[in-house]
């Protein structure tokens, strides 16, 4: 049986997308309001241990959420597909694209992780870690990684549904496939069509850091900077970048 999913549109162009670590299926904001239904047909995937998916187990590792990707690809008869990663999902999809490159039309990663994975000193790798069992450092991560600037009300329904749609085990196991990951060099020189989004506050994952990874590993990458935005620009720019992600996937 596939991951839980969920499926939003009709349209010919099919597009499955990939959560961040404090995402799920059903956590991609507003922007989800401004996806043209009638042009593509997206599947929202759930990871195992996340979301309608909490109670299936696994290794909870990079290369079985691509095999899950394409089992659930296979369940809804897409031979081919576009993907869209958020965060951890940017790595993810890049997982998919290595272990099944001819499946893959196009990809759009946002504010994502690189092939390389992301290195971290040990005081913040000790906090991050700790994440899974603290939801006061959940916030932090939040308001960090979004520059500091939005409202608290917000980051509680931000941690809050990060809580509900992943289990501790999970959330604590993904940290390290996404932190401690490296394909990169197999991925060096792949042709794919690739659109690599940040947001202007975002202090971690920003445009310095995607030319150093995504932009010298794909040569037919591009970058867009997306103002008013740190890392969750489905919440902070929703039509934004609905508009942007549309408009890449159907050129």
């Amino acid at each position: 049986m596939a991951n839980s999913h969920l499926l939003v549109g009709q349209g010919p162009r099919r597009v499955i997308a990939l959560h961040g670590w404090f995402g799920s299926a059903s956590g991609w904001g507003p922007m989800v309001e401004s996806l043209d239904t009638e042009a593509f047909t997206y599947a929202f995937m759930d990871y195992r241990g996340y979301g309608a998916s909490q109670s299936v187990t696994g290794e909870f590792s990079m290369a079985e959420i691509a095999s899950d990707t394409l089992a659930l690809a296979d369940q809804l008869g897409w031979d081919r597909f576009s993907l869209v990663g958020h965060s951890m999902g940017g790595m993810a999809i890049q997982r998919v694209l290595l272990a099944a490159p001819h499946r893959v039309e196009r990809m759009v990663a946002i504010t994502p992780v690189p092939a390389s994975g992301v290195p971290f000193d040990d005081a913040t790798w000790g906090m991050f870690s700790s994440a899974a069992t603290t939801a006061a450092v959940r916030k932090g991560i939040l308001d960090y990684s979004t520059g500091q600037r939005l409202s608290g009300r917000w980051l509680d329904r931000m941690t809050a549904h990060s809580l509900a749609n992943a289990t501790e085990a999970a959330f604590a196991a993904y940290l390290v496939a996404w932190a401690k990951t490296d394909f990169a060099s197999q991925l060096a020189g792949n042709p794919i069509a690739i659109k690599v989004i940040v947001g202007e506050h975002d202090p971690s994952l920003t445009a310095d850091v995607m030319r150093a990874t995504y932009l010298a590993t794909y040569p037919n990458a591009q970058l867009e900077v997306i103002t008013n935005a740190g890392h969750y620009p489905m919440d902070e720019t929703p039509v934004a970048l609905a508009t942007s992600v549309e408009r890449f996937l159907a050129a």
